[in-house]
């Protein structure tokens, strides 16, 4: 399969956001590889996005997205939790692309041992969750979309009526013009066997 380059994320984050959808997310650990297809992301776009970390302005935590695009964004919530998003637009503007949800499609057994044995239907199935499954952590923030540690393949694009548009979720802090924009992207199809 052919890997996503930068240039895949030099666009606006609603439409990259939509584009990863059946897309694969790859990743290298210690050897193995635990991979899934995306069904699920979330757009921020920029400051004028209340939603957005960077609303707040450019600070030691959201300068990656500050940086060029196809770069990795991942932070800890409730001090246990990863978030991968991947930087997209142009360099200056931050707008990002939060990965919500895969379909685990290589590393099962792996994933659920890091995932504590649960079912597989559940490895995956939120931000937090997929980020245990494919140990994902701070190590990776920063590093290039076309690392080896952390990557993602193409995929044909998905089915456009397959697609499902809604409010982001979570971000109660926000705005409620923000909050009501339909930025979060799944697959209607995704929790089909």
């Amino acid at each position: 399969m052919n890997r996503l380059a930068q240039d895949f994320f030099a666009r606006d984050a609603v439409t990259v956001a939509r584009d990863l959808l059946g897309k694969r997310l790859l990743r290298n650990y210690r050897g193995d590889i635990l991979a899934g297809r995306i069904i699920e992301t979330e757009a921020y776009l920029g400051e004028e996005d209340s939603a957005c970390h960077a609303s707040k302005g450019c600070t030691p935590r959201t300068r990656v997205m500050y940086g060029d695009p196809g770069h990795y964004y991942i932070y800890l919530i409730y001090g246990m939790y990863h978030m991968l998003n991947i930087v997209t637009g142009e360099t200056g503007h931050p707008q990002a692309v939060l990965i919500r949800a895969l379909q685990p499609v290589q590393g099962l057994d792996l994933m659920q041992e890091l995932r504590g044995g649960v079912a597989e239907k559940r490895l995956c199935d939120g931000p937090g969750k997929l980020c245990q499954a494919l140990a994902i952590d701070g190590s990776l923030n920063e590093l290039p979309v076309e690392g080896d540690a952390l990557w993602l393949e193409d995929a044909p694009p998905a089915d456009k009526e397959q697609v499902l548009a809604g409010p982001r979720v979570g971000i109660g802090y926000a705005s409620r013009e923000d909050r009501q924009k339909p930025w979060r992207f799944s697959l209607d199809s995704w929790a089909q066997p």
